[in-house]
């Protein structure tokens, strides 16, 4: 309990906030948006960027993923790296899962996102290199995990029928606001780490801290899986 409270506020927030019960939602929308995504049809692009660039803010899912891969990330050079990977994944298989009608089960690929959390902690904790004697290419995870990540939401927005008329650019503008809100959260989040960096502590709890991230990974992926199992036990 004492290393937990001497982490920063803003690494306690992200971490918490993975065990709410809302976080069944990391990958859904607001009923209100659910409504007005379901009604509209034409060009919106302003509102479609909105919603995008607010879905990633509230997407718990994806701050812990990017707290995970900005650990130990000091340069602006190697962040901006990583998060392009992790964009350019996310943006493939949204526009591309929506447009080409890609269809999979919402429980199962939340928790394969889930897990991405759970597979970066463990990576910032030194496991692979341990139990497999060499460290896998962040890389190629970064925008291996960002493409389920994509899905996950193209899945959301398919169950939704959104109307088709002016669907495409719609998605381009959803896109750029999901985009837009993750350099917000991530500029958040960097904050928090920067803070937490010059202290002491950072040293010291930084494997715990990995500890909670990966705990809070095995949530997501247990609490979808129980979703699987009951919309299996129902069909």
């Amino acid at each position: 309990m004492t290393h937990w409270l001497r982490l920063p506020g803003g690494v306690r927030a992200l971490l918490l906030l993975a065990l709410l019960p809302s976080i069944s939602w990391a990958h859904g929308v607001a009923s209100g948006d659910k409504g007005y995504l379901q009604e509209v049809s034409g060009v919106l692009l302003i509102p479609f960027a909105y919603l995008g660039a607010k879905h990633m803010v509230t997407g718990y899912d994806h701050l812990l993923f990017l707290v995970g891969v900005i650990f130990f990330l000091y340069r602006l050079k190697d962040v901006g790296l990583y998060v392009t990977l992790f964009a350019v994944g996310h943006s493939v298989t949204l526009l591309g899962g929506v447009l080409g009608g890609v269809r999979v089960n919402p429980y199962l690929i939340d928790a394969i996102i889930g897990f991405s959390v759970v597979y970066k902690a463990l990576d910032n904790m030194g496991a692979y290199r341990a139990w497999f004697g060499r460290q896998p290419d962040t890389r190629a995870a970064t925008l291996i995990f960002g493409l389920f990540h994509g899905l996950g939401l193209a899945t959301k927005i398919h169950d939704f029928q959104v109307s088709p008329e002016g669907l495409a650019p719609n998605l381009v503008a959803f896109n750029v606001g999901v985009e837009a809100g993750q350099l917000f959260a991530l500029g958040m989040i960097l904050i928090a780490m920067g803070y937490w960096r010059r202290t002491a502590s950072f040293g010291r709890r930084a494997y715990g801290a990995n500890v909670l991230l990966m705990a809070a990974g095995f949530v997501l992926v247990g609490y979808q899986l129980a979703g699987y199992l009951v919309q299996r036990s129902f069909s």
